[in-house]
């Protein structure tokens, strides 16, 4: 690849940095948050999955919005809203207050990462795809690798309001970089909004993730809880029907009838689902079940990030030795078992090990993750794109922000059965929680396995 075509899938992957920073970064501090607010820690993760749900409802929107004023436009837009969600936060003294600021951080970054990516597809050939795509993972990784170090290091040295508050100058390079590379021609869309589609998919989405989220945790009495997952089953299912009678909707269901896409947004759930309860449990268990610092925490989960980005140097080429049901089914089945093995480590466990062992969690990982959202598109027609991109990327947010309160349920849950309580967690509640996480992951197997064995050919020859 050219220089200028590497430059376009790092810029337009500025919003994936700041995102997984930001999240990572959060993870590592979730107990200096809760000192500090004077909340238990676990009612934080109500502060994460806000924002990703906040990702998932507005994420519909980002295709058309792209469509009508421009991918650049939207693009820079988003990336300026996220960042003064973020100031927001750092300046939050309550936690309503901060889970209002990360519903607006939310709102831009809904925008950032689809829009981003559509941009990559439109620019790229297809003979290119792959090393852009392995590209365009790079600063994500990036910033899941310095997000459990730079947590650490901030809440240890200064206040935590600073891991909201470095987002700002991030925000600002990745806007110039993209008002001076990114092409800002484009033709106007003329279709309407789908108002209606868009309410009832909002309402579905905030009313399943907000029942997980509140289930068990006597945040809400449970009559609430019922109510919450009730109307967002019945509106999901709604939005169905009504999508089918129409053929502008804001998302289109009907694209899930290409079956490497379908297997990657479908199939791609339960792994991603453990994706987002991993690293909400991992610093948690460092530092509220083994006693360890918040430096020294980051320094552990760095390892994940660590072999995420290792995956990149051989990404292509396994790819086109091995292809891409093979390096799904492996990554996969590998994966499940890393994240088992989390469950076995105790306060005695060796240092080393730990890092070990994530290290080659983040790279299965990686590699299955990178894999499947490269496969994905490859029999997508252009015209559907932006639509493709706007539903891939809100199953990948819903199914994270489940991810966070899955994981959450299940500590409460396992605290519980232990006798003990969900405010004073301790090292033994964590095990059962990430061998049920493991376990799931291999549920993405049954779609894996029914991919054919040329699956994604062309992208391999090229």
């Amino acid at each position: 690849m050219t220089d200028r075509a590497r430059l376009i899938p790092l810029i337009v992957a500025c919003p994936l940095f700041l995102q997984n920073l930001d999240t990572s970064i959060m993870a590592t501090a979730l107990p200096s948050i809760a000192r500090s607010l004077e909340v238990q820690t676990l009612h934080l993760n109500l502060a994460i999955t806000s924002y990703l749900l906040s990702l998932a409802v507005f994420l519909p929107a980002s295709g058309w919005l792209a469509d009508r004023f421009g991918p650049r436009r939207v693009f820079c837009a988003a990336i300026v809203l996220f960042s003064v969600g973020s100031a927001l936060c750092g300046l939050a003294n309550s936690l309503p207050q901060l889970v209002v600021f990360r519903v607006l951080q939310g709102m831009g970054g809904a925008m950032m990462v689809p829009v981003g990516r559509l941009i990559l597809l439109r620019s790229v050939p297809p003979a290119r795809m792959v090393a852009a795509m392995v590209w365009f993972t790079v600063p994500g990784a990036i910033g899941r690798l310095a997000g459990p170090l730079l947590g650490g290091l901030v809440v240890t040295i200064t206040s935590w309001r600073w891991i909201f508050l470095l987002n700002v100058p991030f925000g600002v390079l990745g806007v110039l970089l993209a008002l001076n590379f990114i092409d800002g021609t484009y033709e106007p869309l003329i279709e309407r909004f789908d108002l209606a589609g868009f309410i009832l998919l909002s309402t579905g989405l905030v009313g399943l993730v907000g029942g997980l989220d509140t289930a068990g945790r006597g945040l809400v009495p449970p009559t609430v809880t019922f109510a919450f997952a009730s109307i967002g089953a019945l509106s999901l299912l709604a939005y169905w029907f009504y999508s089918r009678r129409r053929a502008d909707t804001i998302i289109d269901p009907g694209i899930l009838r290409y079956r490497a896409y379908r297997t990657a947004v479908l199939g791609g759930m339960p792994l991603r689902i453990a994706i987002g309860a991993s690293p909400f449990l991992l610093p948690l268990m460092f530092q509220l079940g083994f006693g360890l610092s918040p430096l020294q925490s980051g320094s552990l989960s760095v390892a994940t990030a660590i072999g995420s980005l290792s995956v990149r140097a051989v990404m292509t080429s396994a790819i086109r030795r091995v292809g891409f049901r093979t390096l799904l089914i492996g990554a996969t089945s590998l994966t499940g078992c890393f994240y088992a093995c989390y469950g076995l480590f105790r306060p005695g466990t060796p240092h080393l090990l730990i890092f070990v062992v994530l290290l080659f969690g983040g790279l299965f990982n990686s590699l299955g993750m990178v894999t499947l959202n490269t496969l994905g598109y490859s029999d997508m027609p252009k015209l559907k794109m932006s639509r493709a991109t706007a539903l891939s990327s809100m199953a990948q947010q819903l199914s994270i922000s489940i991810g966070v309160a899955f994981g959450a349920s299940l500590l409460t849950l396992t605290a519980h059965l232990y006798g003990g309580s969900a405010a004073l967690l301790s090292a033994r509640d964590f095990s059962p929680a990430f061998f049920v996480v493991g376990a799931l992951t291999l549920c993405s197997l049954f779609f894996f396995v029914r991919l054919s064995h040329d699956e994604g050919a062309e992208l391999r020859q090229r």
